[in-house]
């Protein structure tokens, strides 16, 4: 007996590896260009990223210039804040340390995105406990990124403590 539905035409296997294959091409196009216009939309990030590994380094290192500075000569000294305004916008400023960070030696550069500062407080036992800042401005909008780490009296640093490091 004859099947009287009449079959429907089937498509041809390599039609439909095809088109697998476009529907894939289509959603990974889709995928690179929302990378793009994200990577385009916030400024990139990597450069950023370069910028605040400097302010951490940096950061790091006064805390140890500092420490070094009191196993040698027995204080704490506070120092900046320098440069005296916060480097708006991204761009390098001239360095020009204060009498203070010459003592303890910290050279970042001759030029810097950070403002450097180094703070020296009592805590509630009696005994120094320092802070050292980087702050920044890189996108210019007013709201300062700051980078710090505390130093206390027996020498040990604590990890980079960031806020608002987007900015």
């Amino acid at each position: 007996m004859e099947n009287p539905v009449p079959e429907k035409p089937r498509m041809a296997p390599w039609k439909k590896v095809g088109l697998v294959a476009a529907v894939l091409a289509v959603a990974c196009l889709m995928a690179v260009a929302g990378g793009a216009f994200s990577f385009i939309r916030h400024g990139g990030g990597v450069a950023d990223q370069a910028l605040s590994n400097e302010a951490r380094v940096n950061v790091l290192r006064l805390c140890g210039d500092v420490q070094s500075y009191r196993d040698e000569h027995g204080v704490f000294p506070a120092a900046g804040p320098v440069p005296k305004e916060v480097p708006r916008g991204g761009g390098a400023v001239p360095f020009e340390p204060d009498e203070n960070l010459k003592k303890v030696g910290f050279n970042p550069g001759e030029r810097v995105r950070y403002q450097y500062q180094v703070v020296v407080q009592e805590t509630p036992l009696g005994e120094a406990e320092v802070t050292c800042y980087a702050r920044g401005d890189l996108d210019g909008d007013g709201q300062v990124s700051v980078f710090s780490v505390t130093l206390d009296a027996n020498g040990m640093t604590s990890p980079v403590k960031v806020e608002r490091e987007e900015e």
